[in-house]
């Protein structure tokens, strides 16, 4: 068989670039057990990754940016959470960001220009999408907006799980505008940093992910002018680009970011496995043993599903879905089979690794812990299952 492939003469596939350098994730890795243990923001792994362009990848040339595709960046993504995963969950908040007003640009639509051109000097934005008791996500909010009379909002409620909290220039929000009782209204909008009528007030101490620094944010008065009110929507499911692109960016990152934690698991365990030695079968080590082969079989077939899923939903939206195809249900599908088959493959490594995989100092036991957020990111799993049926069901948004 080797010598009918060589026969072939088969070229060689040529490397994909690579953004972050192997040193600086090594250098990234080496911190996060310390971030991890002392509940401490990512401080230095920020600053790193804004010296090496990562938090403007994807921000067209023109803009500043780095000129990344979609699949590119989630590349990079993967790589990174696989060293550290808070870090690179916490940056897809930006990303994705960056990914909504990319997409408007993309469809020719200026009146996300101003976020690439901050992105691209440097600005850092975060998320404020999660309330308290929200199951509805975009479609609803227990966050006032008021109009104001120069056409800006004035907002005032309780934000939770914003990733970033000690470090965002810009806070994305929304909230509901019931000035007219009949025809509320979603308004998405932009809070500075050096407004005022927000506080944080520091609440995050997670089972995983603790480096986030997801902290609550107050939000009492914080104004966003009118050149930073991007949409107002009637409230119910969106039909916007703006929102699309939130979504074309938010979930493939999601599911790079628990691919990359995975795939960081089964390394260190197929490791563990190669050089743990075993006297029930005369000193060799687990590597023979059939049960850590199979274990490790059903591992890497997880893993291949879920790299091969989320890359192809990536590279179709990039590239453009078919106007009548469920493209929610496809970018929602890569999500979740990202997140619970990233569940499973942890717990396969652990089988593998053994009992010490159990203590504290172990990497695999902050892996399990982090991995575990994964079925609660919105849309979390059981809103994830009733989205796809209901788009493929052709019912979506009559329910």
């Amino acid at each position: 068989m080797s010598a009918v492939l060589e026969s072939l003469d088969t070229p060689t596939p040529k490397a994909k670039p690579r953004l972050l350098s192997d040193t600086l994730l090594e250098a990234i890795g080496a911190r996060a057990a310390a971030y991890d243990r002392d509940n401490q923001f990512f401080s230095e792994d920020l600053s790193d990754l804004h010296d090496a362009g990562f938090l403007r990848a994807s921000v067209p040339v023109e803009f500043g940016g780095l000129g990344l595709t979609l699949p590119q960046l989630l590349r990079e993504q993967a790589r990174l959470a696989a060293r550290a995963p808070a870090t690179a969950l916490a940056l897809n908040m930006h990303l994705y960001w960056v990914g909504a007003a990319l997409h408007l640009h993309r469809l020719g639509d200026p009146s996300g220009r101003w976020i690439l051109e901050e992105a691209g000097a440097g600005k850092v934005f975060a998320a404020g999408h999660g309330e308290p008791g929200n199951d509805l996500g975009l479609a609803w909010s227990s966050v006032k907006a008021t109009p104001l009379p120069d056409g800006g909002y004035r907002f005032d409620g309780r934000k939770i799980f914003t990733s970033l909290a000690p470090a965002w220039d810009w806070l994305g929000v929304h909230g509901i505008d019931e000035s007219d009782p009949d025809n509320p209204r979603i308004v998405h909008a932009f809070i500075h940093r050096d407004a005022p009528g927000h506080r944080t007030v520091q609440t995050w101490d997670a089972l995983g992910l603790r480096a986030t620094r997801s902290d609550d944010t107050w939000l009492e008065g914080a104004i966003a002018p009118r050149d930073k009110v991007i949409r107002i929507l009637p409230a119910g499911i969106p039909n916007d680009p703006f929102v699309d692109g939130i979504l074309g960016a938010v979930l493939p990152g999601l599911a790079a970011v628990y691919y990359g934690t995975a795939k960081r698991a089964f390394d260190i365990a197929v490791e563990s496995a190669r050089h743990r030695k075993s006297p029930a079968i005369g000193g060799k080590t687990y590597a023979f043993k059939p049960l850590t082969q199979q274990a490790v079989a059903q591992a890497a077939i997880e893993l291949d599903s879920i790299e091969a899923l989320f890359e192809r939903a990536a590279n179709r939206w990039w590239d453009g879905y078919d106007e009548d195809e469920p493209w929610i249900a496809h970018l929602l599908a890569a999500k979740q089979h990202a997140v619970d088959g990233a569940l499973r493959v942890v717990n396969l490594a652990l089988k593998i690794a053994g009992a010490a995989s159990l203590s504290r100092n172990h990497e695999l036991e902050r892996l399990y812990r982090d991995v575990r957020a994964g079925a609660f990111h919105p849309p979390n799993a059981d809103l994830s299952h009733e989205v796809i049926g209901q788009a493929w069901l052709g019912v979506l948004g009559q329910v």
